[in-house]
């Protein structure tokens, strides 16, 4: 482009390249549009071949800025190739639905694989393991996502940490802001003194931001939660559910993913489950490097919060992560 950009300047300060027209001495000069000097169109046409629309628009307001007197030309030539691209973009996009619309159910996924684990040998032995898996599947209006995570350590013979999740949510698009969504998830940690959680939710949500480098979406519905704890005893309450799914792109090879949940934990979401009794909230806070196009490595840390735990059970705990993700 740096290229394309020094040309367009040499071929208009040229003064060869000017073009500019003569008349008889004496006769009057009629005001014509001055036609674009042929080194300088070369270079318009260059970049327009190209495809690309950033190099097009940055040749064209170079040459409109020195060439003040060929506008008409200009304009012309910019408005020939923006339709050409509206053109592309539209078959593209056309493409694209016909896909979506023919798709098996097995297309059309898409997801990433997290991992991370620890050995400790020598005056402790620990070992510590960390994993999940979230795939995605999108189509024209519908959208599937699947999740399972697992949580395991082990220190000098004893189990101290045992935690699985597993959840899939499904939404469907009502407007271009609102969509419908539908949750189930169950999970187990029984060092927060319950050996199975399931709770099933639907509401509304709503996608506040959609940018390329940050996106907020929120959700609210109602809940239904069992919770079957190891001492043997059993509750169901119906719960309200609030959510917030949140991505922060800070750099091409930098994302922050804010995540707060007792009912879903992945990067860039919360979501907390509350009822007369019980209240469960998980915080997660994470840090996603770029490795490579498919490979980053983060960091993250969680606080999960229960404002009426079981007996023996504290009502905090916090978890630090530093795992690496595949993305497929």
């Amino acid at each position: 482009m740096l290229d394309l950009v020094i040309a367009a300047s040499a071929a208009m300060l040229s003064p060869a390249a000017a073009g500019e027209p003569e008349t008889a001495a004496g006769e009057p000069q009629t005001a014509q549009p001055a036609l674009l000097p042929e080194p300088v169109r070369a270079i318009i046409e260059a970049a327009i071949a190209t495809g690309d629309e950033t190099k097009v628009r940055t040749v064209i307001a170079l040459v409109r800025t020195t060439n003040p007197d060929s506008a008409a030309e200009i304009d012309s030539m910019m408005a020939g190739f923006e339709g050409h691209l509206a053109e592309v973009k539209q078959a593209e996009a056309a493409a694209r639905e016909a896909a979506l619309r023919s798709a098996g159910l097995f297309d059309n996924w898409s997801g990433k694989g997290e991992f991370g684990a620890f050995r400790a040998t020598g005056n402790t032995s620990n070992t510590g393991l960390t994993a999940s898996l979230d795939v995605t599947r999108e189509g024209i209006n519908w959208r599937h996502q699947l999740t399972g995570r697992v949580d395991y350590q082990r220190a000098n013979g004893l189990t101290t940490r045992e935690q699985y999740l597993a959840r899939y949510e499904p939404n469907v698009k009502v407007s271009e802001r609102f969509y419908a969504y539908a949750l189930a998830q169950h999970e187990s940690d029984r060092f927060q003194g319950y050996s199975g959680r399931s709770a099933i939710s639907g509401g509304i949500g709503y996608q506040a931001l959609k940018k390329d480098d940050i996106q907020l979406a929120v959700k609210i519905g109602p809940a239904y939660r069992v919770t079957e704890f190891i001492d043997g005893r059993r509750e169901s309450r119906i719960a309200g559910l609030i959510g917030i799914d949140f991505d922060w792109r800070i750099t091409d090879r930098l994302t922050l993913t804010q995540d707060t949940n007792a009912v879903a934990e992945t990067g860039g979401s919360a979501v907390a489950i509350i009822d007369a009794r019980n209240t469960t909230l998980d915080l997660n806070t994470g840090l996603n490097a770029a490795i490579s196009k498919k490979l980053s490595a983060r960091f993250s840390y969680a606080v999960e919060y229960d404002s009426n735990p079981a007996p023996g059970a504290v009502q905090t705990d916090t978890l630090s992560r530093m795992t690496l993700i595949y993305n497929f």
